[in-house]
């Protein structure tokens, strides 16, 4: 902020009034870390998993770009605005107050969702490999603080919290991530091209803002996945004979 200060001999004084630095530094590593936790770099293998994506392919439900984006739509939809999204609002609230039944609670329920071996096994792994990573980092709780078997989801809004990334910022990156991660599974067993990506990612930005906004809004009673297709994608994939992914 700029202020033009008039003297008494007429000459024009100007002063440069900073914001607050140490406020603007912590929304800075707020955001980098944020980046740092949905980049596809981060080493925990979400490329590994598609979330039954694969055997949607191979069955012949999603064959091309139009088709996809209505899959993801609905996944989207049905799934993470009904599931992980508002499960990070909660989870994120009980890191924040210290509230380990809370966390307990919501980490058991999620869990409790996963309809499959594949999809239970990828929540669970991906929780695992991020604590690993978080704990080389010496950005783990104090012990007793994490709930037993902790799942990605609970993880992840560890780290947000570590980071004081704001609770829709960190709805926004974690969806983010799943659409990357989504469409980095199409290109490469679809197969669909990187162009053809892109005009998805422009279609389904709009929807991962309206998705957060419903997953802020859910009440407890209206939480859980509605998505028998990917449920019974997932399934198959447990026997699919030729796989390049782990779900």
């Amino acid at each position: 902020m700029v202020i033009h200060t008039i003297t008494a001999t007429g000459m024009t004084m100007t002063t440069l009034m900073l914001t607050d630095s140490s406020q603007t530094a912590v929304g800075d590593l707020s955001l980098l870390g944020l980046m740092q936790l949905v980049s596809p770099a981060l080493p925990i293998g979400a490329f590994a998993w598609s979330q039954g994506l694969e055997s949607a392919f191979e069955l012949g439900w999603v064959t091309n770009e139009d088709q996809l984006g209505d899959w993801l739509e609905g996944v989207l939809e049905d799934g993470l605005t009904r599931c992980e999204l508002p499960l990070l609002v909660r989870l994120q609230t009980a890191w924040a107050t210290n509230d380990n039944a809370g966390l307990a609670h919501w980490n058991q329920w999620l869990h409790a969702t996963r309809e499959t071996a594949e999809l239970s096994d990828e929540d669970t792994r991906l929780g695992s490999a991020l604590i690993r990573l978080l704990d080389s980092l010496e950005l783990m709780p104090t012990e007793g603080r994490m709930p037993e078997d902790p799942g990605y989801v609970t993880v992840f809004a560890w780290a947000a919290h570590m980071r004081h990334v704001p609770v829709r910022q960190t709805l926004l990156g974690f969806a983010w991530a799943w659409l990357e991660n989504q469409l980095a599974v199409a290109c490469k067993a679809m197969p669909l091209g990187h162009t053809a990506a892109q005009r998805l990612t422009e279609r389904l930005r709009p929807k991962l803002v309206h998705a957060v906004d419903q997953a802020l809004t859910r009440e407890d009673n209206e939480l859980g996945p509605v998505l028998p297709g990917l449920a019974l994608a997932s399934a198959h994939h447990e026997t699919q004979y030729s796989r390049l992914f782990r779900s």
